[in-house]
């Protein structure tokens, strides 16, 4: 068991009673009452009641007007890198057909989602990269309706750069719509707006709370909770730099677990004080330092192997390996949302536009999933096509299953065709 240098100050809290609530009463709402219910809350809740809801080509273009030509090219960059990997990954998913037996010819097929509904955050942060990696990603893939929302920002609409990030990030429509009351219309549809499929984006714990309670109604991508960062690390990295990378994270919100595990205790110790001389003047210390405070830890490992272990155990959102020999941890390490190889590789390149998908699992779902990707937006289909000489491969076995099963007319099914070739039954 490794040895605790820091504990956290305060536990995960649970979702309140009041949140379901809350959620439940509102996509209820939304579901009978339609626009109406949109209407009452956004004001409530947003004080954003405009004549329509969704963003006009007439919007989209005064935003564009709002964007430098620095930061206009930096969105390109992004968006070049999240469209090339995941058109890797679309690449590596194939259409086939094979002959398994004689007469007997199995395949699948690579169908995209029909209409996917695309939320990116805009509370304390308006996410621009959210707005790229779930709207890029799924065109990529092929989806022919990508519905894009975000919550207004200060009254004035969606912020400019993220609007414009949506847009040229190939959105087919732009709602601006905040939180439970966007994926209530999401999901259930509005006038103007017809509902959607699949639900993918990050959010608050509001907007968690809703898209597991439509899931079923509709797809989502992920349960998301408060954002997580993983540091492994051995006396071969710089104690400032590792300040720098759980700080960087933590300023995501004031419960957002930072955790650093070492084989060094010199390494921990010194990382400790440099966490606390960086808050003296980081930029979001009123956030990061409540997060570090109270959902901080600091674990000192026997040896590499015992990090392995710990980190499996935690199987975090972001795992940076920060070590001598990184890709002995990459071929070792199976839970993580995705994995940060190296100094020069940090959680904000992940998050921002190197390639890789920000839309990540969170509290332990690592164990189980990955994040979003090209493939979430395709469904994997399979399908059979079968002659005589197929029947009489695999009835005899399919009819005997089906009695066992007591499935009694099942195998009449299988029976019957080979009745109606004269073979023996």
């Amino acid at each position: 068991m490794p040895e605790y240098l820091k504990r956290p100050e305060a536990q995960p809290p649970e979702i309140a009673e009041s949140v379901r609530t809350t959620v439940s009463e509102i996509l209820l709402s939304v579901e009978r009452e339609g626009l109406a219910a949109v209407r009452r809350y956004s004001e409530k809740l947003d004080d954003w009641n405009p004549p329509s809801f969704r963003v006009s080509d007439a919007q989209i273009d005064h935003a564009a007007t709002q964007i430098d030509d620095t930061l206009r090219g930096h969105i390109e960059f992004s968006q070049a890198q999240v469209r090339g990997f995941a058109q890797l990954q679309r690449d590596a998913l194939v259409d086939f057909e094979r002959e398994t037996l004689p007469g007997v010819t199995l395949g699948q097929k690579q169908i995209p989602v029909a209409n996917v509904g695309s939320y990116s955050p805009g509370g304390r942060y308006p996410m621009l990269a959210s707005s790229i990696m779930t709207v890029a990603v799924p065109k990529v893939a092929g989806v022919p309706r990508v519905v894009a929302i975000a919550p207004p920002r200060q009254g004035g609409g969606i912020h400019p750069p993220q609007l414009f990030a949506m847009a040229t990030s190939g959105a087919d429509e732009i709602w601006c719509i905040g939180g439970v009351q966007g994926l209530a219309a999401l999901a259930f549809g509005i006038e103007g707006l017809d509902p959607v499929d699949l639900l993918v984006g990050a959010g608050n714990q509001f907007v968690a709370e809703a898209k597991r309670q439509l899931f079923g109604v509709v797809g989502i991508d992920l349960l998301a909770g408060p954002t997580e960062i993983l540091i492994l690390a051995d006396d071969s990295t710089d104690p400032d730099l590792l300040a720098v990378d759980l700080l960087g994270q933590a300023e995501h919100g004031a419960n957002s677990p930072t955790w650093l595990a070492t084989t060094s205790r010199g390494l921990a110790e010194a990382t400790i004080q440099a966490v606390e001389a960086r808050l003296e003047t980081w930029p979001t210390a009123e956030v990061a330092g409540q997060a570090w405070r109270e959902r901080g830890v600091v674990m000192l490992c026997a040896d590499d192997e015992e990090m392995v272990r710990v980190s499996d155990q935690y199987a975090p959102e972001h795992l940076e390996v920060q070590t001598e020999d990184p890709d002995w941890f990459l071929q070792r390490l199976a839970n993580y949302g995705s994995l940060f190889l190296g100094q020069e590789a940090t959680v904000a390149y992940g998050d921002k536009g190197v390639g890789t998908n920000h839309v990540l699992p969170t509290e332990r779902a690592a164990r189980y999933t990955g994040g979003l990707w090209a493939g979430k937006f395709l469904k994997t289909v399979t399908y059979q096509r079968l002659t005589e000489e197929g029947t009489r491969q695999v009835a005899p076995s399919i009819a005997a299953i089906c009695d066992a099963e007591l499935m009694l007319g099942h195998a009449v099914t299988a029976r019957h065709r080979l009745e109606r070739l004269g073979a023996a039954v």
